[in-house]
C-alpha cells in the first residue's frame, strides 16, 4: 500500500476514534471495515502478482458463493426496493462480475478467456435469477464497461468518468433527501427508493444539520432515529453509507470516504496494468459506491474485504512480467 493509502485510511480510522470519544460512541464498525480493506488490498498485490489470472478467477468465484449464501432480505420488509435484497448480496455480485473480466483479460489463450467471459455472464444471470435488481443491473454495466474498455487507450478519462457516475448517485441521492429536486423526477425516485429508506435518510440529514463537524458518534443514529423508533424490526443503520457517515461522523467523515474512494481510482490510474483490467477494477468498485449510497454494503466485512481484493489484484505487476521487463532493461553481453 502506498503512502497516499496508509494516509486516507489512518486519517478515517483516526476521526472515527475522534467523534467516538468526543460522543462516546462505538467506532468498531468503521475499524472493521478499514482493517478489512487493507488486508484484502494486500493479499490482493500479494495474489495477483503471483497469479494473474487465477486469483481474480477464484475471487470472482468465491464472492459469487457468498453472495448466493447471503441471507435473504424478507419479502415484507420495507428496505426490499430498490435492491432487491440486501445491499452486499448486490455488491459482492458486482464485485465478482469485475474480477471474473479482469481475469479475463488478463488471460492467454483460445479457450481460457472465452471461459471467464461466459463465467461474467453467468454471474450477471445469476444476479437476475437471486432477484438482485441491483446486482444484476451493476454486473450488466460493469461487464460492458469492461468491453468497451478494450477501444480506450488510456485509463485516465475513464476513471474520471467512473468518479462522476459515484458523485452524480450520491449527489442525487442527498438531494431527494434534502428534497430540493422539482416535483416530477423527485416523485419518481421517491417510488423507487421507497418511503421508509427515505425518512432514515432524512433522520440522519437532521443529525448532520444539528451537529455538522463531530456528528451524533458512531454507533448512535440507532439511538436517535425517529423512524427506528417506530420499527418493529430493524438492523440500526440508515442504509446510506454516506448519510450514515454524516449523521454519525458529520461532514468530515463523508469526505474522508470519498478521499478512500479517490485513492483507489488514484492507484489504479498509476497501476502498470493493461487499460481494460484498470477499468473494470473501477467500473467494480463504482458499482459498489452506487450501492452503498443507497444500501447497506458497507456494513459487511466480506464486502469491505472483497473491494480491496479487487483493488489490490488490479493494481498488481505480475511477476512474468516484472521479470520480462527487468530481463529487456538489461545490457546485451
Amino acid at each position: 500500500m502506498d503512502v497516499t493509502g496508509v494516509i486516507a485510511l489512518g486519517a478515517i480510522t483516526t476521526w472515527s476514534l475522534i467523534t467516538a470519544t468526543a460522543h462516546g460512541g462505538r467506532p468498531e464498525g468503521v475499524l472493521l471495515a478499514v482493517l478489512a480493506l487493507a488486508a484484502g488490498y494486500a493479499a490482493g498485490r500479494i495474489s495477483g502478482a503471483l497469479l494473474p489470472v487465477a486469483a481474480p478467477c477464484a475471487a470472482s468465484v468465491a464472492g459469487l458463493c457468498l453472495a448466493i449464501a447471503a441471507p435473504h432480505t424478507p419479502a415484507a420488509s420495507p428496505l426490499i426496493i430498490p435492491l432487491g435484497r440486501t445491499g452486499a448480496t448486490a455488491a459482492l455480485l458486482a464485485l465478482s462480475a469485475g474480477a471474473a473480466c479482469c481475469a479475463a483479460w488478463a488471460a492467454r489463450g483460445p479457450v481460457l478467456r472465452p471461459a471467464l467471459w461466459v463465467l461474467a455472464a453467468g454471474i450477471t444471470v445469476a444476479a437476475a435469477v437471486l432477484g438482485s435488481t441491483a446486482g444484476s443491473a451493476a454486473c450488466a454495466g460493469v461487464l460492458l464497461w469492461s468491453l468497451a474498455a478494450a477501444r480506450m487507450r488510456r485509463p485516465g478519462p475513464g476513471l474520471v468518468g467512473l468518479a462522476l457516475v459515484a458523485a452524480v448517485v450520491t449527489g442525487t441521492g442527498w438531494a431527494v433527501a434534502a428534497d430540493v429536486l422539482p416535483d416530477g423526477p423527485a416523485v419518481s425516485l421517491e417510488d423507487r427508493l421507497g418511503p421508509h429508506r427515505l425518512r432514515l435518510w432524512r433522520d440522519a440529514l437532521d443529525m448532520a444539520r444539528r451537529k455538522p463537524v463531530l456528528g451524533v458518534g458512531p454507533g448512535h443514529f440507532e439511538q436517535l432515529s425517529p423512524t427506528l423508533a417506530r420499527a418493529v424490526a430493524h438492523d440500526g443503520k440508515p442504509h446510506s453509507a454516506p448519510f450514515q457517515l454524516a449523521a454519525e461522523q458529520g461532514v468530515i467523515g463523508v469526505a474522508l470516504l470519498a478521499t478512500v474512494f479517490c485513492w483507489v481510482l488514484y492507484a489504479l490510474w498509476r497501476a502498470a496494468r493493461p487499460t481494460p483490467v484498470v477499468l473494470t477494477a473501477g467500473a467494480a468498485l463504482t458499482a459498489l459506491a452506487a450501492v452503498a449510497a443507497v444500501g447497506n454494503a458497507l456494513s459487511f466485512t466480506t464486502v469491505t474485504a472483497g473491494a480491496g481484493l479487487l483493488a489490490g489484484i488490479a493494481t498488481a505487476r505480475p511477476l512474468a512480467e516484472a521479470g520480462a521487463r527487468h530481463e529487456a532493461d538489461q545490457p546485451a553481453p
